[in-house]
């Protein structure tokens, strides 16, 4: 049954409004509502879209939605499903973007965002522990997730050469690792090119823009996202240490507290958890020019961020059966699955590092902790968090609002 574009805004509206939780949740979410509760996609048309979705740099949930809505209405549909997938997120982003630019340096709020980032440790090592157990199903996938974090955290190899290189490897030892080879032909689409064209145009005209206006940071921001959008294999967590590294250490944009200030408050909203780009967007602006500049750049990062998923969806969706079917493509992505496990260890250890010790020194080994810094009170929140996520099983909000609210009362006691 082909749904009607008001029942399109209606259930992906909700959809949007509800997608908290991170990208099992969310995935949960849209099966009930597209495949349990409606007639809209069989189970064996929902699970291959989420397969060819699990192939492309981005959110794969988001860009779940946005397959959806292009099987069920084409690219208007999937436009509206995407969109309603994003701009709730979005909205709340900006809001406590704005609140933590004029309260966040308050002691009671700083003392509350120890809390926060406690919590999310914890996260990051549930992320870590999901998807090792989804990963690393053979010894080659251990030596490169191994390998990536010596890479990432001693000798600091950029994340996208790690992408490269794991894609690279993975693409050689695919068909060997196939049971066999590729069976079905290349469809012939004739639209795929003008597809192409008018996003990468899209892509590029905000970019093109500030660099033609002479506008050294807004460049920066627009080809630093737009590069990050096309490496974020492995979900956000697998590129917050490069991002950190690159607007903390680089760029000078904002700190490592406050990426992980950032992360926290992203995990509160409805919405992918990659807009926590568009939070650092917002606060590297405003720390460079004020609200205005904000403003900007916070749009700017979101069209970097988003504008590339709708580009792999619409230009690709045609070929879904024919790319789930590649052994190359197959080998490719499981390489850097086990590689983003090593990736996501670093950031789980630098995080850690950075709420747990006051004092970070880096060494020729990579960043190690100035012992005599140690914070008590931040580690008994991060135990606290830790019995409440994994033992307890709370929910994350629910969680992350305890553990702000302990935060603050050690402030006052």
């Amino acid at each position: 049954m082909s749904p009607s574009m008001a029942e399109i805004w209606r259930v992906f509206g909700r959809i949007g409004m509800l997608s908290f939780g991170g990208p099992a949740a969310q995935i949960a979410l849209m099966h009930k509502e597209l495949v349990e509760d409606r007639p809209w996609m069989s189970e064996k048309q929902f699970l291959g879209a989420l397969s060819f979705c699990m192939l492309l740099p981005g959110p794969e949930a988001m860009q779940l939605a946005t397959y959806s809505g292009w099987r069920m209405k084409g690219i208007l549909g999937g436009l509206i499903a995407g969109l309603l997938f994003v701009v709730p997120g979005a909205v709340v982003i900006l809001l406590l973007a704005i609140l933590y630019v004029n309260y966040g340096t308050l002691p009671a709020v700083q003392a509350a965002f120890i809390g926060i980032k406690a919590a999310v440790v914890i996260v990051v090592l549930q992320a870590l522990w999901k998807v090792s157990n989804k990963a690393l199903k053979r010894p080659s996938s251990w030596v490169l997730a191994a390998l990536a974090f010596v890479a990432i955290y001693v000798a600091q190899v950029p994340f996208p050469l790690i992408v490269a290189a794991a894609a690279l490897f993975g693409a050689m030892i695919g068909p060997a690792q196939a049971a066999t080879q590729s069976s079905i032909a290349l469809p012939r689409k004739e639209n795929t090119l003008p597809t192409l064209a008018i996003w990468l145009a899209l892509w590029a005209a905000p970019v093109a823009v500030v660099a033609l206006i002479d506008h050294s940071f807004l460049t920066d921001i627009a080809l630093f996202f737009s590069k990050l959008a096309v490496v974020t294999f492995g979900g956000a967590y697998a590129v917050l240490a490069y991002m950190t590294q690159t607007v903390s250490v680089e760029h000078g944009w904002i700190t490592t507290a406050q990426m992980i200030d950032a992360l926290g408050l992203a995990e509160t909203t409805p919405g992918p958890l990659i807009l926590v780009t568009e939070f650092v967007g917002l606060l590297a602006g405003y720390q460079q020019g004020g609200i205005g500049l904000m403003l900007l750049a916070g749009i700017l990062t979101l069209w970097c961020t988003f504008t590339p998923c709708f580009l792999w969806i619409f230009a690709a969706a045609p070929y879904v059966e024919w790319l789930l079917d590649q052994p190359r493509l197959k080998g490719a992505l499981e390489a850097i699955t086990s590689a983003v496990v090593g990736v996501i260890l670093n950031l789980s250890i630098w995080f850690a590092l950075h709420v747990l010790f006051a004092e970070i020194s880096v060494t020729q080994f990579g960043a190690l902790p100035v012992w005599c810094s140690f914070q008590p009170i931040a580690f008994g929140l991060l135990l606290i968090a830790a019995v409440l996520l994994i033992w307890r099983k709370m929910s994350l909000p629910l969680v992350l609002l305890i553990a702000a609210l302990l935060g603050l009362g050690s402030h006052f006691l």
